[in-house]
């Protein structure tokens, strides 16, 4: 096959078999764990992939450290978390285009189907969002501590099919543990952004540089005040997230909760700078 595949980790033994599982028409599957003190290994290598551990630092530069320091078999890598399963049909897809010699793009984007207590979340403003997943690794690099943003060296193209995202595995004990550590990282990428002041009005109606237009409108984003009201407003009003149900409900909630203690967090860490001046 000519697709590598990148998975990171850390302590994902409850997901970690059914990943492999999805991506094993690769004979180059390789897991990037973060010294997990789990199953993770022992199952990934079980599974035949090649493991390569590496203490995690910040989302952007772990990434980073892999796609220049990591030696694929192919030209071509899909990466994907450990939550996520990857269909055969997407398969199939991206054999198609990286197969063809004439292929312009570089880099190819993805939707995803995020489930929540079973059920597609198909509102919520959360679908179709376009990751970009398969790439080249000589011609991309990573930007922003959490949920960083990719840089391409030449064009992007995208994907009819879909992979399918579990965030919710785990339980929401885990969900809730992770995001914490998730919005530290953005409270400090926040304050950083704010002090830094915002130029790039142009940016945010960019219509050929989506990653430059998504890195001003999170820029733009930490100024707006309320925001977690605004959020849950946008996703289950506007995005329509009441057509989920139950779980569309629960869902926009937990994501506004997640707003708010990022807000928390930055204001935390500003009324500390200030004491600790006096």
């Amino acid at each position: 096959m000519s697709i590598s595949v990148l998975i990171l980790t850390l302590n994902e033994e409850d997901n970690l078999q059914k990943c492999l599982q999805s991506v094993k028409w690769s004979n180059d599957i390789v897991v990037l764990d973060s010294f997990s003190t789990d199953r993770t290994v022992k199952i990934a290598e079980e599974m035949g992939a090649q493991v390569i551990q590496r203490r995690f630092d910040n989302w952007s530069a772990h990434q980073n450290w892999a796609v220049r320091n990591i030696r694929f078999k192919h030209p071509w890598v899909y990466y994907s978390d450990a939550d996520e399963i990857v269909p055969m049909e997407l398969c199939h897809e991206m054999l198609a285009v990286t197969g063809d010699p004439e292929a312009e793009h570089v880099a190819y984007r993805v939707r995803y189907k995020n489930f929540f207590c079973d059920r597609w979340i198909k509102h919520c403003g959360i679908y179709p969002v376009w990751v970009l997943r398969l790439f080249r690794p000589d011609k991309i690099q990573w930007e922003r501590l959490v949920n960083p943003v990719p840089v391409v060296q030449g064009t992007e193209g995208r994907l009819e099919q879909h992979f399918h995202h579990y965030s919710f595995n785990k339980g929401l004990e885990a969900w809730f543990e992770k995001h914490n550590k998730y919005s530290s990282q953005e409270a400090d990428e926040g304050i950083k952004t704010i002090r830094n002041g915002f130029e790039d009005w142009e940016g945010l109606f960019s219509l050929h540089d989506g990653a430059r237009r998504r890195r001003a409108l999170k820029e733009l984003a930490f100024r707006l005040p309320f925001r977690p009201t605004l959020r849950f407003l946008y996703m289950y009003l506007l995005r329509m997230g009441f057509l989920d149900g139950w779980e569309g409900l629960t869902y926009c909630r937990l994501l506004s909760m997640y707003e708010y203690l990022i807000v928390l967090k930055m204001q935390e860490r500003v009324r500390q700078e200030q004491e600790g001046s006096r």
